[in-house]
């Protein structure tokens, strides 16, 4: 009776385990939670460390097509990532006159996909250490795996780290990045 006691104990944990791993919360971005039943535009504006990623978005009027059905794979570069650039470029990147190529710039961080990071992983290991990744702008990234982070290599040879990984939405999912990932223009 005891060991059919134990033996319910241990399965009931077990499958507690895998239910909870199955759910695991979604991390938490520019101390915001991110809600799985909202859209990339919906959690990125609840992102204090996005506010410029969605004032871009906004100035190249692509809000309406990221809160759209998707699935969208958004690598998203934070305010530091912005701030980063040369002076004076995000300011030039939001002005009207600038708006196409923005609108490079930023669909350039967008996949037509829901890639979540472990299939990007393995598209890398596939791919003997590099995989070519063909974003909705037309660029193509380098995407490698170094120390269990994956890393973007942009047109420009500029590197991105994924910061933050699998950040899932309604529509898609986000992965935070720590630099801007640049076209050939």
């Amino acid at each position: 009776m005891l060991k059919s006691a134990l033996r319910l104990l241990t399965v009931a944990t077990v499958i507690s385990a895998a239910a909870a791993g199955a759910n695991a919360a979604n991390p938490q971005v520019g101390g915001a939670a991110m809600a799985e039943d909202k859209n990339i535009v919906e959690n990125a504006a609840n992102s204090k460390d996005h506010t410029t990623l969605v004032a871009a978005v906004k100035a190249a009027g692509l809000v309406e097509t990221l809160q759209g059905k998707g699935p969208f794979t958004v690598f998203a570069p934070t305010n530091e990532a912005f701030a980063a650039l040369p002076a004076g470029t995000v300011e030039t990147l939001l002005k009207p006159e600038s708006k196409a190529h923005l609108t490079k710039v930023l669909t350039c961080h967008v996949l037509a996909a829901d890639a979540m990071s472990t299939a990007i992983a393995k598209m890398i290991k596939d791919d003997n250490g590099t995989h070519d990744v063909q974003t909705v702008g037309g660029c193509v990234l380098k995407a490698k795996e170094s120390m269990g982070k994956i890393t973007l290599t942009d047109e420009m040879g500029g590197v991105s780290t994924v910061t933050i990984a699998d950040v899932k939405q309604s529509n898609g999912v986000i992965h935070v990045v720590d630099k801007v990932l640049l076209p050939k223009m």
